[in-house]
């Protein structure tokens, strides 16, 4: 148990139609060996019965508390987290997942002991028995503490830098600083939080054990779902690959700017890939004209970091002209 006067831990979790596994998770959060001083419940719009199974475990449990909301998406629901917490450590959970037991008793005890602002964790991949659990980050560890910049510059070096929250313990006092908050409207709201909390944080280590168990679920989607869900992403790469830029236009540090900079095109070059799998070809014709208009095409160019990447971005433009 945690001695008197220790550090409050608030845990976010936004939760939309997830009645399924919901459960599971909130039985996670309970059992810690290191028990979550306050569980944020955010509802981000359900309609199923994931609001009613959230009151009956805060029923039962002093310190969940379930916040009300309409369907903001996983971003908006995260920042009303962060409006009302009121630990001094803050950490999120997706409400289809699960915690190994001492999954915080393990990540504050390195951030209090190491001085950090950041504590960073592996997880494992659960398929649900269609095939066996695998570990999220399979590369070597790093040594730590280390600054946040170099941690994400190594891991982005390795091609093995991925951006979920959820493995992640921050200092409160560091969100604060640095006026955190998630970019709303946007599909994978990790990727420019995680990026821009490590080229900020002056403190980070890693402890290599798989924690977090993140449910990869099989989905079906109709044609119009996927062309409405593949729009999407695209605008998400796009403003992503902008904010990026932003980042590493700031950003003093040559190597770290360097690999925030792989990253942006990497990532970017996946919108073509998403073009294609449109199912309309008056989408896929309108859709590259937007990209061409927007400037895409320059801003991969101009954040390039060797030829491979620049082949690949001439190699998407050229395709362009004749589509």
């Amino acid at each position: 148990m945690r001695v008197s006067g220790a550090a409050r831990l608030s845990v976010i979790v936004p939760f939309h139609n997830v009645e399924r596994y919901f459960q599971a998770c909130l039985e996670s959060l309970v059992a810690q060996t290191r028990p979550v001083d306050e569980i944020l419940l955010i509802d981000d719009g359900s309609t199923d019965d994931s609001r009613g199974i959230a009151e009956r475990y805060a029923r039962a449990n002093p310190a969940m508390r379930v916040v009300p909301g309409a369907n903001r998406g996983a971003a908006g629901a995260r920042n009303a987290g962060l409006g009302l917490a009121t630990g001094d450590l803050i950490a999120f959970a997706d409400a289809d997942d699960w915690l190994e037991p001492n999954m915080y008793e393990r990540m504050v005890d390195l951030l209090q002991h190491q001085n950090l602002d950041i504590a960073l964790c592996n997880g494992r991949y659960h398929y649900e028995g269609r095939e066996p659990d695998r570990p999220i980050y399979t590369d070597a560890p790093l040594a730590g503490p280390m600054r946040g910049k170099d941690w994400l510059a190594h891991k982005i070096e390795n091609r093995s830098f991925l951006h979920m929250v959820w493995m992640h313990l921050y200092r409160r006092s560091f969100l604060d600083a640095h006026r955190m908050r998630f970019t709303e409207g946007l599909m994978h709201e990790d990727v420019t939080w995680t990026t821009r909390a490590l080229l900020l944080a002056e403190r980070v280590a890693y402890l290599d054990e798989p924690l977090y168990a993140y449910r990869r679920q099989p989905r079906q989607f109709s044609p119009q779902q996927k062309d409405e869900r593949l729009a999407r992403v695209i605008e998400t790469a796009m403003a992503d690959a902008r904010m990026l830029e932003e980042m590493a236009d700031a950003e003093t540090d040559a190597r770290a700017a360097r690999a925030v900079r792989w990253q942006l095109v990497d990532g970017g070059l996946s919108v073509f890939h998403k073009v294609r799998q449109l199912s309309s070809a008056a989408l896929r014709s309108s859709r590259m004209k937007e990209i061409g208009q927007a400037g895409y095409y320059a801003l991969l160019w101009r954040n390039a970091q060797d030829a491979r990447q620049k082949r690949k971005v001439l190699s998407r433009r050229i395709r362009s002209w004749f589509q």
